[in-house]
């Protein structure tokens, strides 16, 4: 059915191409104005430059771990790339109220985005504009991308890396906080034990001042010299070797005792002395966590507007709209017509 038809429009190939070649001219006109206007707003919209930083977030989480794990019990490896849930970890540190904040602050954002400090929602609207130029992305490759825009080239780079290198600060700020809480604990169980092998050595010097050395060895040559001496009938000897065996009968147990739990006691704080060297390793030394591939650097050309995309788009939206409304009227008049004979002939 034609456009000349009585029952209205018919979207159809030919009906199309009938319709815009009759109503031509009001469609071009709207279009022509539609792209003269987006063309001149579009110059009203600021340049805006793109900087991006590329890196992989790492697997090490614990220095000592990695670098002086003197048990071979750890897997750490300071030089492997993150997988996936690294990947959303540094996403999620980048996103922080720390690092928005040092960087606002640094670059005085309040004042580059021409907002007012005493305007109603000032805040709100700084938290606005930096979300829309500042962005973070995984790519497909599991690596992380800060994206900065800004009407500054130079500036734009400059941000991109300051965050980049506050991922550092801010990530071994956290873990410092609960490695030094880590610290004080085996430092707390270090000296415990450390205190009490010294008051168990301290007492066995005491017990070795008494002529205990070593129970086992000084019990047998003892017995067998006291038997000897029974045996000849040395009384002197007797009675010599008889407070010998008293005194090592009244310290032997204690000897022992003292003896045996220090050899575990040492032990122990060996272990802790290790756990002690990684824990303040750990409370002290800091290390990158991340690998940075690509370094943002100053754009040399803009990002946005798109402005041949901008006119294009205005120009191709308006000669849709005006299609579409021209198209209503027609099948309106149609109607109004139609009703009209139908009106006329009941009569």
């Amino acid at each position: 059915m034609t456009p000349n038809s009585k029952d209205g429009f018919s979207f159809s190939a030919v009906s199309i191409i009938d319709f815009i070649v009759r109503w031509w001219k009001p469609v071009l006109i709207a279009t022509v104005a539609a792209a003269v206007i987006s063309a001149v707003a579009s110059l009203f919209i600021k340049d805006k430059f793109k900087s991006t930083v590329v890196m992989f977030p790492s697997t090490t989480h614990s220095i000592s771990k990695a670098l002086i794990d003197v048990t071979g019990s750890s897997k750490a490896d300071i030089l492997e790339f993150g997988m996936e849930e690294d990947a959303d970890q540094l996403i999620q540190i980048l996103n922080s109220d720390e690092i928005r904040n040092r960087i606002i602050q640094k670059y005085d954002l309040m004042t580059h985005y021409k907002i007012d400090p005493a305007s109603k929602f000032a805040q709100t609207k700084l938290q606005k504009r930096y979300l829309e130029n500042i962005t973070y992305s995984r790519t497909e490759y599991l690596s992380v991308e800060v994206n900065v825009m800004d009407e500054d080239p130079q500036m734009a780079a400059n941000i991109a890396n300051d965050i980049s290198n506050l991922v550092d600060s801010v990530k071994n700020r956290m873990q410092k906080e609960r490695a030094r809480e880590g610290l004080a604990i085996v430092q707390a169980e270090y000296d415990e034990m450390a205190q009490m092998v010294q008051n168990m050595e301290d007492s066995l010097t005491k017990i070795r001042m008494l002529g205990i050395n070593d129970y086992e060895s000084q019990s047998e040559v003892l017995n067998k010299e006291y038997a000897t001496a029974l045996a000849s009938g040395n009384q002197r000897a007797i009675k010599a070797l008889e407070e010998k065996l008293d005194n090592l009968s009244k310290y032997g147990g204690a000897y022992m005792s003292l003896n045996e739990g220090l050899l575990l006691y040492r032990e122990q704080l060996s272990l802790l002395k290790i756990k002690l060297k990684e824990a303040t390793v750990d409370a002290t030394q800091n290390i990158s966590t991340k690998f940075v591939v690509n370094k943002a650097f100053a754009a040399e050309r803009k990002s946005t507007p798109k402005r041949s995309l901008i006119v294009l788009g205005a120009s191709a939206g308006t000669f849709l709209f005006s299609l579409l409304v021209l198209i209503g009227l027609d099948n309106y008049r149609s109607y109004k017509r139609l009703k009209e004979e139908q009106s006329n002939s009941a009569s």
